[in-house]
């Protein structure tokens, strides 16, 4: 989703969900950090989310968040906890770098490079204000951007 965590763990099911359990197409918020408006594409992940959906009523968990305390289901998951999971689920693939952030620094480079390294889409995708703000937060520097004009053929 490229959302941050604390923007993520946030949702509510309705903000995602209809009345009907339909994935809505777009879920609106307002990003935590900046106060700007984001509206989030949901089509992408219809099936994890409906897959989602359906663990949630297997595990009976009635909650109005999108990812409730499976302790205290009133309240959502904490950074915290969040945390835990994912250092659990890097331990499980044998994976140290697992963290809160992980998730949306990979889908944004692999969204710059499946996009044909289209900045304007990523910056947008990730809320930024500026181009310069969304290539730092790539790590693209100068040498890997020279690294990627060597392979550029200017004709």
């Amino acid at each position: 989703t490229l959302l941050r965590v604390s923007d993520l763990l946030t949702l509510k099911r309705a903000d995602v969900f209809d009345e009907r359990g339909n994935v809505r197409l777009n879920a609106y918020l307002h990003d935590q950090k900046t106060g700007k408006a984001n509206r989030l594409y949901l089509k992408p992940v219809i099936g994890d989310l409906l897959a989602y959906q359906q663990w949630l009523q297997q595990e009976n968990l009635i909650s109005p968040w999108l990812f409730p305390s499976t302790q205290h289901p009133d309240q959502h998951l904490t950074e915290k906890q969040f945390y835990k999971i994912m250092r659990k689920v890097g331990d499980l693939l044998d994976l140290d770098y697992l963290g809160t952030h992980t998730m949306r620094k990979t889908g944004a480079y692999r969204v710059y490079v499946q996009s044909n390294y289209n900045i304007g889409l990523v910056m947008h995708l990730l809320n930024h204000s500026s181009e310069a703000m969304t290539l730092a937060y790539l790590g693209l520097d100068q040498a890997s951007t020279e690294e990627m004009l060597d392979n550029i053929d200017f004709g």
